[in-house]
């Protein structure tokens, strides 16, 4: 229900989700354990920023391009964004769904329960096909894989069940605060 006033401008974004998605799943697996594991803290830290920051960017965005209506709108800018964030996410599934709030915050969506729940349903697309991938090219461990599956699928509907329920004012307190804590973690293990 969140998504029924972006009227028919998701599937630009479907589309975009699933390249980018593609694409940086391959480019993961062309990329040695080292880089991956020296560019994590950095993207975790980029991606917690952009969220935190996102209101002031999009004021600054706003300010440039006149008043909107909080709805999503699908300027070169924002296709870039979001095929930045698919590719992101496609690499570096961790994180992304702070990437793409904040991406979709600066995109014009003003409301953190519509941006929640177009960023649940991009970030399943660019995961879907970085699994195709990954079990293409015969990468996945599986017994970690199905026990990840259950896990995301069981915090994925718990946390829209939830984040209906919270003041958005809290919600990006606690996305601000787990980016922050995630970073920290991996910087601490690089």
């Amino acid at each position: 229900r969140e998504l029924s006033d972006l009227r028919g401008r998701t599937w630009v974004l479907a589309v975009l989700g699933l390249i980018g998605g593609a694409a940086g799943a391959i480019l993961l697996l062309v990329t040695s354990d080292r880089t991956f594991m020296a560019l994590v803290p950095w993207l975790l830290i980029a991606a917690t920023l952009l969220f935190a920051f996102s209101p002031r960017l999009l004021a600054w965005v706003r300010a440039r391009r006149g008043s909107g209506d909080g709805l999503l709108r699908l300027t070169p800018g924002t296709i870039l964004l979001v095929a930045v964030c698919a590719v992101y996410g496609g690499y570096f599934g961790a994180g992304i769904g702070i990437m793409l709030l904040a991406g979709l915050a600066i995109a014009g969506i003003e409301d953190l329960l519509v941006a929640n729940a177009l960023k649940n349903g991009l970030a399943a697309l660019i995961n879907g096909v970085s699994v195709i991938v990954f079990v293409a090219q015969n990468v996945v461990v599986w017994p970690a894989a199905l026990t990840m599956m259950a896990g995301a699928a069981l915090g994925g509907f718990a946390g829209a069940h939830i984040a209906r329920r919270l003041p958005q004012r809290l919600f990006r307190g606690i996305v601000i605060t787990v980016g922050t804590l995630l970073s920290i973690w991996y910087l601490l293990r690089a």
